[in-house]
């Protein structure tokens, strides 16, 4: 119990303190797409909700890390460690209940990844698609124009005090794409919403109105038409400044929305479409060759088929007639090679659609299975540093981190750009990662002299003497 109430509480904080910071980042990327729009608190407060449950893949295994650290640094400060191996408690056996911890901990992330990870993220893309589409709010300034309403450009040179009055305003109308053939000016009106919110009134008074008369279809400008009025009412639309929501149909298929079984029949899916494809085009290719191989050249003037010649076909044709000949097989060779170019296009981006659904199905389980290997690096890493908090421990098992996810992104890379396969790419760092942890538990468990700190200490202290006498014997030698 001792040792699950140590692992307990820095795992649960830095699990919490984790998330929190992928969510300060999410925040800081899409800042300029949350600002100024005029968002209620309750929509912000879902997207980080939906948010901050895709960032649990990542951030377990940084906490389990970290934890793991932190722990294991606690109980060799505290001269723990010592304590309960000289009870005849070996090492291994108190890694153990946090090793079978592991276990069950990747195995819940990998379900978490499947089931509820699907789900989050199209929750969280959806409303992150909505609110990103969706307008800056209204926001009309004193003496700036303002084109945030479709089809309408306006200028306010004074707003009243109680914000409801306005001055010297003008008005672009803009709606029927003419340019600005029709604008009105006014002395003063009122700008207010209805009760809904669904439309801005402006009532103007004392201002005219003009209009270019001019037809579609004439090029001819009719003269200007200019209306005096005392009061008139425009009314604009503003349910396009509402948050629409989108139909989620249309990212359920999308392959960051999807569990396993579903990955694995799209990619299977894709797959046979891409062979596919790959055989149409190696048929249409052979027939261009076949086309051009069996083809012979006409006689411009007999219209009669020529015997194939060897050598110069172009031998003994007038200027005018090699000048045909040329220019039809460049039309031909570049019709092949557009359709060589749009074809290898078609595949390459169906391979890569292909590598997006893998790379995602490998994730689940390489996400998962970093719990474990982070932490078998993490136990015996705090026992060597001995040191506890969130000093030293927090700057190893970041650094480690950011190596493991290095490695994870070059491999994901790598297999996007069709370098590697798809568990290749993906696995390469749990690859070099597990064993490194089974190795140094290993090393932890028979209490070989690597983990002990001193050890590293005697035989840094070793190499720099080394150095020195080799060093004072050179200068002896030269008589310096």
């Amino acid at each position: 119990m001792l040792i699950f109430r140590s692992y307990a509480g820095p795992a649960v904080a830095t699990f919490f303190i984790s998330v929190f910071v992928l969510l300060m980042q999410f925040l800081w990327r899409y800042v300029d797409d949350l600002v100024g729009k005029g968002l209620e608190w309750h929509i912000i407060a879902k997207l980080l909700y939906y948010a901050s449950f895709t960032f649990v893949p990542m951030a377990l295994p940084l906490s389990i890390l970290l934890a793991s650290l932190m722990t294991f640094g606690n109980l060799g400060e505290r001269y723990e460690l010592v304590a309960i191996k000289a009870a005849g408690i070996s090492l291994r056996k108190v890694m153990m209940p946090l090793i079978f911890l592991s276990v069950v901990l990747t195995a819940g992330a990998f379900f978490y990844s499947n089931t509820v990870f699907p789900y989050a993220n199209l929750k969280f893309r959806t409303t992150l698609y909505d609110v990103r589409q969706k307008k800056l709010a209204l926001n009309i300034r004193e003496g700036m124009f303002y084109s945030g309403i479709e089809g309408y450009v306006m200028k306010i040179g004074k707003k009243a005090p109680d914000g409801v009055g306005i001055y010297d305003v003008v008005i672009y109308d803009h709606t029927d794409f003419m340019g600005n053939n029709k604008f009105t000016i006014a002395d003063s009106g009122r700008m207010e919403q209805n009760a809904n919110g669904d439309y801005l009134i402006i009532t103007l008074f004392n201002g005219w109105n003009y209009e270019e008369m001019q037809g579609r279809d004439s090029e001819i400008k009719k003269p200007f038409q200019r209306t005096l009025f005392s009061e008139q009412v425009i009314k604009f639309d503003l349910t396009q400044f509402r948050l629409s929501r989108t139909n989620e149909e249309f990212f359920r298929n999308n392959f960051l929305m999807l569990s396993n079984k579903q990955l694995s029949e799209a990619s299977d899916s894709i797959s046979e479409d891409l062979l596919s494809r790959r055989k149409d085009f190696r048929t249409a290719l052979l027939n261009y060759y076949e086309y051009l191989r069996t083809s012979q050249l006409l006689d411009s003037n007999s219209k009669a088929a020529l015997p194939p010649k060897s050598g110069d076909i172009l031998a003994g044709k007038n200027n005018r007639d090699k000048s045909m000949i040329v220019g039809a097989a460049l039309g031909i060779a570049r019709n092949v090679k557009q359709s060589f170019e749009f074809n290898k296009q078609a595949i390459r981006d169906k391979a890569t659609l292909k590598a997006k659904y893998d790379i995602e199905w490998h994730r689940k389980f390489t996400l998962s299975i970093a719990c474990l290997a982070l932490f078998l690096i993490g136990a015996p890493l705090g026992a060597i540093i001995r040191k506890g908090g969130l000093g030293l421990p927090l700057v190893v098992s970041v650094l480690l981190f950011v190596v493991y996810h290095v490695i994870s992104f070059t491999g994901e890379k790598a297999v996007k750009s069709g370098v590697m396969s798809a568990w290749k790419g993906m696995w390469i760092s749990t690859i070099i990662f597990l064993p490194i942890g089974i190795w140094l538990s290993y090393k932890a468990a028979t209490d070989s002299p690597l983990m002990e700190s001193d050890s590293y200490k005697r035989f840094i202290t070793n190499v720099l003497g080394f150095f020195r006498k080799k060093r004072s014997n050179n200068n002896e030698e030269t008589g310096e």
